[in-house]
This record gives C-alpha cells, structure tokens and sequence, in this order.
C-alpha cells in the first residue's frame, strides 16, 4: 500500500500540461486529418518508449480505415483477463478539444507512466480510441464508432474483459463552477462542479465501487459522485454518451469517469475549449484515483523486470 501511495504521489501536472498541450487543436476526420493522425501517432510514440506492447485495432468508418491504438502489459498470472483504461483521442471539427478530450488521454498516459514500474496479474491496456464524436455536427447518436468497432471485435474474438475505464474530460472543475444535471438523475448532483463523476451500470457495480474506494484508501482529495445506472442506461441517454456505452452494450461492466463535460463547461464543444481553461490539479487527482483502481481491478504488484517509467 505504501509502495502505491508513492508511485501516486508521481503524477505531474507539467506532464499533463504537455500531453495536453501537444494534443489540442481539432482533431477531426474531415476538418483535421492529418491532426487526427498525428494524435493517434502520439499516443503510440508515447506509450511504445514506455515499453509496453503496441499494436492497432483497425476498422472502417464511412469507405475509410481508422485506428484505435493499444498498448498491452501482459498479466503474470491471468493473461486472458482484460483491465482496460480508454480514452478517445479525436475532437470535434469546431473546437480545439482540451478538455474533451485531450485531458483524457493525457490522463491516460499518465497513468501508463507513473505505474511503469509495475507488473500486474491481469493484462492491462491503455487504448486510444478513435472516432468518438459525431460524425457532424447536426449528427446526435453517430459517434462511438472506434470504441464500437473494438467492443464488438473484443466479444467476437472471446475477450474476457473485468473492466473498463473510459475517461472523459476530467479537467475542467473548479469551486467556482456552476454546476447543472441531466434530467431524470435519481440522485442529488452537487451545484458546484468541484467533483469527478463515475458512472456505471448493474453490471459495473464493481468498478465504480473501486474507483470510489481508491480515492478513499489513498486519502484523495477528490470529491466524487458515484451513479449506477440500470440496464444499459437505455432510460437515462446522457449516461451513454461516451465510450463506455459499446461495452455496456456488449455485457462488459464499464465505466465513464468524467467531469461532466456540457452539465459544467461552458466551453464543450467551442473554440475555447483550452489548456488555459483547465484545473490540472483537479486532473492529477483523477489520475490517482484513476490508478489506485486499476492497481485494485488488475492486480498490480511491484517487480524488478518492469520498465522503469523516469
């Protein structure tokens, strides 16, 4: 326990500073191809020099080929058996996308980073996926293709999979935010975006429960507001709106950890969605929480043949 509150107390916020900061910018498949490459490249350049197992998940959207991006540290002990942090790389043709969802990745990355050092009984994936935001901007309901492409293949190809962890824009949060709620939640949201949501279904009961318990046996100081959603979140659509919903779709617990994005940012989806408008802090803390559960759901134990992450 106190060799992982230590690896925790390594997450930086320059790094995600930087992550982010390569990142931003539109990237879109008509408006931005050659940004949305890049992006993809960055992620695999970056997760390859940290020395895990990088391949590609290819799949066709619209008569063309694209790439979700997966990095893979093999379990020791239950190699068959998934652990999955995900987030979507591409943006909106309109907006420089930042927080949604460059602080996503970057929180990804930094993850794969500061747990570099460790070994883990299942295997584990950092994956890039591509494609999530709608096809247009007058699209509702087209988006996810990446991340459907993969959940579908992961249940044709007989993936077992413990856990998914899709992070979702999870740096805009502040004391002095506004915060409003989708209609229909059966539970009170604070009005005051200072915390991290975690939402899941029946089946992810588990997961949201480690997340939230990471933040609590590491003493985070991280406020956060658990939902479980029943069935697949077919009442409540907000609660389906992002990469997590293919594997809720294909009986994979997931879940979305987020910050809430248009219920709090009023910069979703605009040109001013900017590194300049984010709380890093409030993503550091994310990250911890964010590894303190993969460590829980994988496995994860300290061994001497790892990588060293610095």
């Amino acid at each position: 326990m106190e060799i992982f509150g230590k690896l925790l107390e390594d997450v930086s916020e320059q790094r995600l500073a930087a992550h982010i900061g390569a990142l931003e910018g539109v990237r879109h498949p008509l408006a931005a191809p050659a940004a949305l490459k890049q992006a993809g490249d960055y992620l695999a350049g970056t997760l390859g020099k940290l020395g895990y197992s990088m391949s590609e998940h290819c799949f066709d959207d619209a008569g063309r080929r694209f790439a979700n991006v997966i990095a893979t540290r093999a379990g020791s002990r239950f190699p068959q058996q998934r652990v999955i942090v995900l987030a979507h790389f591409d943006s909106v043709s309109v907006s420089p996308g930042a927080d949604d969802n460059a602080s996503g990745v970057a929180a990804l990355l930094e993850v794969a980073t500061i747990l570099n050092s460790l070994q883990f009984e299942k295997s584990v994936l950092f994956v890039g996926a591509n494609l999530e935001e709608n096809g247009g901007e007058d699209e509702r309901g087209a988006g996810v293709r990446g991340s459907g492409a993969l959940a579908r293949f992961a249940r044709e190809q007989g993936w077992e999979i413990e856990a998914v962890l899709v992070l979702e824009s999870v740096a805009y949060a502040g004391e002095d935010v506004v915060q409003a709620a989708p209609q229909g939640i059966p539970i009170k949201v604070p009005e005051t975006g200072d915390f991290i949501a975690v939402i899941g279904n029946d089946a992810s009961r588990g997961v949201v429960q480690a997340f939230s318990q990471s933040i609590e046996r590491y003493r985070l100081p991280l406020p956060c507001l658990s939902l479980v959603v029943p069935g697949n979140g077919e009442m409540l659509p907000d609660t389906r709106r992002s990469d997590h919903a293919p594997f809720w779709d294909q009986g994979y617990p997931a879940v979305m950890v987020t910050d809430t994005t248009q219920f709090r940012n009023p910069h979703y989806h605009q040109a001013s969605d900017t590194l300049a408008t984010l709380n890093l802090s409030f993503a550091a803390q994310v990250c911890r929480a964010t590894a303190g559960a993969l460590i829980a759901l994988a496995g994860g134990f300290l061994s001497v043949e790892a990588p060293s992450a610095r």
